[in-house]
């Protein structure tokens, strides 16, 4: 075999290893970045009246990621979870760094249950699953406490804004 023959034959190997290695990489899955979408939620009981910024969970991806690895959630936010039917959902505090209350609301905008979810020892391996009493179709994650000192239970009445 000539040298330029040995030459285009290691080029040729170099191309054909770096196009196997590109292939490899491109195949692993990359994590994008979810972005929510945002709105507002006015929540009404009786004489009290709550005004919340939130985002909105609606898709698989966003709901799975949630409000997961966030050190902080101001006061007048949360996160709207959106589910395709109404059902006896469950959350979990996975990756979740603040404790929150979680609202479940059903097809009516009406607070069915409400579950306070405390941080996890291990929050990359939760060990407590959080279900609602009653169906829901939507959920609302809140800091822990919150509605409670607004005067918010059960029954209380929500309407959805989107922004």
């Amino acid at each position: 075999m000539s040298r330029e023959s040995r030459d285009t034959s290691h080029a040729l190997s170099r191309l054909v290893g770096i196009l196997v290695i590109t292939g490899l990489l491109l195949g692993i899955p990359v994590h994008a970045a979810v972005t929510f979408k945002r709105g507002f939620l006015t929540i009404t009981q009786g004489r009290a009246r709550v005004f919340l910024n939130v985002e909105v969970a609606d898709t698989p991806q966003s709901r799975e990621q949630g409000l997961g690895n966030r050190t902080s959630l101001a006061s007048n936010a949360g996160m709207l979870f959106v589910f395709e039917t109404t059902n006896l959902w469950s959350f979990w505090m996975k990756d979740t760094l603040i404790p929150l209350t979680v609202a479940f609301i059903n097809e009516q905008w009406e607070i069915v249950d409400l579950i306070d979810m405390a941080v996890e020892t291990n929050p990359q391996k939760p060990s407590m699953i959080y279900k609602a009493a009653k169906p829901a179709l939507y959920a609302l994650e809140v800091n822990q406490g919150y509605l409670r000192q607004k005067n918010i239970t059960v029954g209380a009445k929500v309407v959805y804004t989107p922004r």
